[in-house]
């Protein structure tokens, strides 16, 4: 049995073009943790984040919730980890609020009563209770991220992955983002660029940058470190 909610071990990619974007990544996170992945544009997150469901398939091992990531175990590995897009515009095509967030649960087999009480407990998580008769794309953007975080939380995942979670908030908005990441009571990795947020509520941070891991430790001693931050284009607050 795992003690591990996810395992990287040795992961390399590089895209049709010949870009190599990530270069021999190893990274654990235990069960409830949560770290942010930071770095410069072009570091290589979002193509580590796209292995973690099987989007992409690199040379290397990557397991999430005790499950190799292949082709024989996709459909078992996207109920388990659920992947929020920068965009939530990438996850909400459904005509109202709850038909989005069902769509996981119905796509499972589940009974409708099961698949009701799950959208209610997603959209409660989100405190978007009363929005699921709304049309998603009436939203604002702070809206349609909690809804596109209800889409996965609705397949109760054991991991939750997310890309740029604040990108694009207003103040408001993105405090309330930022409050509902740390009640979850879920393993969490977050790409991110929003370094309040990662000070905030993430007591690790993992620093990538040219495809590698660069830093991985306590989120407070890493910020002090002015130096590297700067070498990795991060600014130190």
């Amino acid at each position: 049995m795992s003690h591990h909610s996810i395992e990287i071990n040795d992961l390399s990619y590089a895209y049709p073009d010949g870009h190599t974007a990530l270069r021999n990544v190893s990274l654990n996170l235990a069960p409830c943790e949560k770290a942010a992945l930071v770095g410069p544009n072009g570091a290589g997150k979002s193509t580590l984040i796209l292995h973690l469901n099987g989007i992409l398939a690199g040379q290397g091992q990557v397991k999430v919730a005790g499950l190799m990531v292949g082709k024989d175990t996709l459909g078992q590995v996207r109920a388990r980890v659920g992947v929020v897009f920068q965009s939530p515009d990438d996850q909400l095509f459904s005509p109202t609020v709850f038909d989005d967030v069902a769509f996981g649960p119905l796509y499972q087999g589940l009974p409708p009563d099961e698949v009701r009480r799950r959208v209610d407990e997603a959209l409660a998580a989100v405190r978007m209770a009363e929005y699921a008769g709304r049309v998603s794309h009436h939203l604002s953007t702070g809206e349609k991220k909690r809804i596109a975080i209800a889409t996965v939380l609705s397949m109760r995942p054991e991991v939750l992955v997310l890309d740029e979670p604040t990108a694009g908030l207003d103040p408001r908005a993105r405090r309330t983002l930022i409050n509902l990441l740390a009640e979850l009571p879920i393993t969490m990795l977050v790409s991110t660029h929003d370094m309040l947020m990662v000070r905030e509520i993430f007591p690790r941070m993992v620093i990538m940058d040219e495809g590698r891991i660069v830093a991985d430790g306590a989120t407070k001693e890493l910020m002090e470190d002015a130096a590297l931050l700067e070498a990795h284009g991060l600014e130190k607050l």
